[in-house]
């Protein structure tokens, strides 16, 4: 019998498209969605009938409760090497395998910057009083050279963030509670002693960490009211770490600059949330990783991975 395979947020419509499907075909039916299901009674009546289902970085929860209404599920393919809202041990239990793909870095290293340049030379207003017919030049744009870009992590992305920083003629520096004097050598910036340290001193403040316990809330209201008014708070990583009433609180009341934000507490954003009308606030509904080179990475190992677990040999496990 045909196995079913659902391809889930394929928001654009080109999950099918960016990848060579054709070996699976006549083994495997592919059905894309293009709508997010927002919550799991609704996900679970639309693939509870699926063997297969990929799904894109972090954004659907896969619980114990979501699991146990797919008896069908055997193969769950999820975007990159790192899933923390898939239930591993359930997945196990159920007999489901769980596989991940490649990705690449460079896609959010580079909206970090088309945010942070956005913002400083407030593209988004001049762009649009041009196009309405509105005052010729409005804004006075913040230089970047010479100014203190504070990296807030540098593993694989924030040690890319701060080579551009550092051509930019920014005076780089980072923490976050593993870094050692070492690895900021090694990358050419200065590691400062304290996120507070930072976060006072930087004109520039770029998230690049992984949610964990620890994270969870790492910037609230007293580390926000730290930065400098002129300063610019960027999130590419997870909205977590960012307290979100704390910043919308601030964005208010012009405590800082303004914020480039790429990441939700709630994805996509309801029609009503107070993120979509925040003053100082440049923002992206979550296109860090949407790049074609990486969506043809993506779905290219999405497919190698139903290949191999077709064939028995799964590849990629994740757990």
């Amino acid at each position: 019998m045909q196995l079913r395979c659902a391809v889930l947020d394929d928001f654009q419509g080109v999950a099918t498209t960016l990848a060579d499907w054709s070996p699976l075909e006549g083994r495997v039916e592919v059905v894309s969605f293009r709508e997010h299901f927002a919550d799991e009674d609704g996900l679970a009546a639309a693939v509870a009938d699926f063997d297969i289902i990929v799904t894109l970085r972090e954004r659907v929860p896969f619980p114990a409760s979501l699991l146990r209404r797919l008896p069908r599920l055997r193969l769950l393919v999820a975007s990159g090497m790192r899933n923390s809202v898939i239930d591993h041990a359930a997945a196990a239990e159920q007999g489901v395998t769980v596989c991940g793909t490649g990705s690449l870095s460079t896609p959010p290293v580079e909206l970090t910057w088309a945010l942070v340049l956005g913002l400083a030379r407030g593209l988004v207003e001049e762009s649009t009083a041009l196009r309405q017919g509105g005052p010729w030049q409005s804004t006075v744009g913040a230089d970047l050279h010479g100014r203190r870009l504070g990296l807030l992590g540098l593993g694989k992305i924030g040690s890319r963030v701060a080579q551009v920083g550092l051509a930019f003629g920014m005076d780089v520096v980072a923490w976050s509670r593993n870094l050692t004097k070492e690895r900021a050598d090694e990358v050419g910036v200065s590691l400062v002693p304290s996120k507070e340290d930072l976060l006072a001193s930087s004109d520039v403040v770029s998230i690049h960490l992984a949610l964990g316990d620890r994270t969870r809330g790492l910037l609230g209201a007293p580390e926000l009211a730290l930065m400098k008014p002129t300063a610019l708070l960027v999130n590419t990583s997870r909205a977590a770490v960012v307290d979100q009433d704390a910043l919308l609180a601030a964005l208010h009341g012009g405590r800082i600059a303004g914020a480039g934000i790429d990441v939700f507490d709630i994805e996509p954003l309801p029609a009503d949330h107070p993120m979509r009308t925040a003053p100082r606030l440049l923002a992206t509904p979550h296109l860090g990783y949407v790049s074609r080179a990486n969506y043809e990475t993506y779905y290219r190992h999405a497919v190698e991975d139903i290949e191999a677990y077709l064939a028995g040999e799964p590849v990629r496990l994740l757990g």
